[in-house]
């Protein structure tokens, strides 16, 4: 799996979500970002062409460092300083009530323990601060879900830990956060098993 996941899976991923309808996916919901924040499962550094100069410093965890080459070009692009950790999301570094923003996309259905990655947000966001979210999951067809449930396994290889079936509003829910706006969706460049999307924000509930 070595080779896969290092540098076929990396250049697989990159070719997939650097498409037009996911370009436009993110450049909307990263729009109104602003002050310190962070995001979790950087990846290759497809969200960094996308966040507005209102950021004043952006800082990432993840564990796996994918195109370093290419995630290093992308950030010396940028107008903020980044700074990257080689860390899980389940057990953050920060101090409590550091970030305004905190960002995850496409990154949820990969991390070990969502819901423990989920209360760290929690702690991390300050009072006023708000968790972004672009996450694809479990669908509302049962049809379309047990699909899900029944290819899983094949996907948690193939996509080096991605998981099609989370119920990603439900995991927000547990973890302590207010969701403030869910808006779900089907992606269409995507095939509904794994197009099929929640995107909004949560806050602390304090």
């Amino acid at each position: 799996m070595g080779l896969y996941s290092h540098h076929i899976f990396p250049r697989l991923m990159e070719w997939v979500m650097a498409g037009e309808e996911f370009r436009r996916l993110r450049t909307g919901l990263l729009a109104h970002v602003h002050g310190e924040v962070l995001e979790l499962g950087i990846g290759t550094g497809l969200n960094l062409p996308h966040y507005p100069k209102t950021v004043t410093w952006l800082h990432a965890v993840d564990p796996a460092e994918l195109l370093p080459k290419t995630v290093t070009e992308r950030s010396a692009r940028q107008s903020f300083p980044i700074r990257i950790q080689r860390i899980t999301a389940e057990s953050l570094p920060h101090a409590d009530r550091s970030f305004d923003c905190v960002v995850s996309t496409w990154t949820l259905c990969t991390i070990p323990d969502p819901v423990k990655a989920l209360r760290e947000v929690r702690r991390v966001l300050k009072p006023v601060g708000t968790f972004l979210f672009l996450e694809h999951g479990r669908s509302d067809d049962q049809t379309i879900a047990i699909w899900q449930d029944r290819l899983n396994p094949i996907q948690n290889i193939i996509g080096c830990g991605c998981n099609l079936n989370r119920r990603i509003d439900q995991l927000i829910a547990e973890s302590g956060l207010k969701i403030m706006i869910l808006d779900r969706f089907q992606m269409k460049s995507v095939p509904r098993i794994g197009g099929e999307m929640y995107r909004g924000t949560a806050t602390r509930p304090d």
